[in-house]
């Protein structure tokens, strides 16, 4: 059975995930992200190595970086997830600088119960006062627990430039001609570059840009049509399809739960 469900509280995202067959398309997240493993085995690819959470796996992913995601065998999967922004993040943990967990995946029963404490309250809407004292709690055991943090590797300042010219043109074509010629580039030693940095090619960053926008729009306006056009997809279907390879449910579905 294939079920997600979002739902949003302090600023934080939360999600409940059960999922058998269906395969998350290699993406990535402008959040933090910080799950637990509730049955199965979590089997995803992680800046080209193949993790395995298993029952009370602790998964951590660091901003930008590129997963796909499926359940290891039929038998299926069920997870929960938070998504967290950088600047939140950092603010509450009183840090300057983007960090990067050392470990994928970890085994904390207090961490896991911490993360478990603040999706609940999140899934089920409790005060957002609440939430955000069990974000505090969580954010308290991560900076205190056995968990190593390091401070993550600057992007090559070629593709800081081109992610800053994609993020500036999401509602038309990717204009790699004109991001090469500004980068002095040929085409093909950028996509080599952009991949060797980012672990995906230009276009499908270009992709999970304009899906993750158009999810903002979603979420600012709770008009799914106004995403359609923001972002420059052709039409619903198209925005759904590509929606739900990085989230798995459609637009049309997550406008549901913000309801």
């Amino acid at each position: 059975m294939e079920k997600f469900i979002y739902k949003k509280s302090a600023g934080i995202t939360a999600l409940s995930a059960s999922m058998t067959e269906f395969k998350y398309k290699k993406h990535a997240h402008k959040e933090y992200a910080i799950g637990v493993t509730l049955r199965g085995i979590q089997h995803y690819h992680l800046d080209g190595s193949l993790q395995l959470s298993h029952k009370n796996g602790i998964m951590l992913f660091h901003p930008e970086q590129t997963h796909d995601g499926m359940a290891h065998d039929k038998s299926g999967l069920d997870y929960v997830m938070l998504y967290i922004d950088p600047e939140l993040l950092l603010q509450v943990m009183e840090k300057k600088d983007i960090m990067r967990f050392t470990s994928p995946v970890v085994y904390d029963r207090m961490l896991e119960q911490k993360v478990l404490n603040l999706s609940n309250a999140i899934l089920n809407e409790k005060d957002e006062a609440l939430c955000s004292e069990l974000f505090l709690s969580l954010t308290d055991r991560l900076d205190h627990s056995s968990l190593s943090t390091d401070y993550m590797r600057k992007d090559h300042v070629l593709i800081r430039k081109a992610k800053d010219m994609i993020h500036a043109d999401l509602e038309h074509v990717l204009k790699l001609d004109e991001i090469c010629k500004e980068l002095q580039l040929s085409k093909y030693q950028f996509i080599r570059l952009f991949k060797a940095q980012t672990g995906i090619s230009p276009y499908q960053y270009f992709l999970n840009c304009k899906v993750e926008h158009a999810k903002q729009v979603i979420e600012q306006s709770k008009d799914i049509y106004s995403a359609v056009a923001a972002c420059g997809f052709v039409d619903l279907t198209h925005l759904n399809k590509h929606f739900k390879s990085v989230y798995g449910t459609t637009a049309y579905e997550y406008i549901a739960y913000l309801k």
